[in-house]
């Protein structure tokens, strides 16, 4: 599981599926976004990325399972067209 921040969750979910950049996601093929969370301030997000990266295998998987328990990839519910 790999766990990051970006100001442009769409662009970056783009670039982890297509592997446009070399690095750990493109290595160990993560392409898929299971779970994210919103925040306003980049100072409490970047607090909370680090407290789930902290968290064993085990807690994340209860954390992403409880609001994604079949583990759809959510990238396309970020490019639902307006209407």
């Amino acid at each position: 599981m790999y766990v990051g921040l970006t100001d442009d969750l769409p662009y970056r979910s783009l670039e982890h599926r297509y592997e446009w950049k070399n690095g750990f996601t493109k290595k160990y093929k993560i392409n898929r976004l299971m779970y994210y969370e919103v925040f306003r301030d980049r100072t409490k997000a970047a607090a909370r990325e680090k407290q789930i990266k902290g968290y064993r295998r085990e807690k994340k998987t209860a954390l992403f399972t409880a609001t994604n328990p079949h583990w759809k990839d959510l990238t396309k519910e970020l490019y639902r067209p307006i209407i």
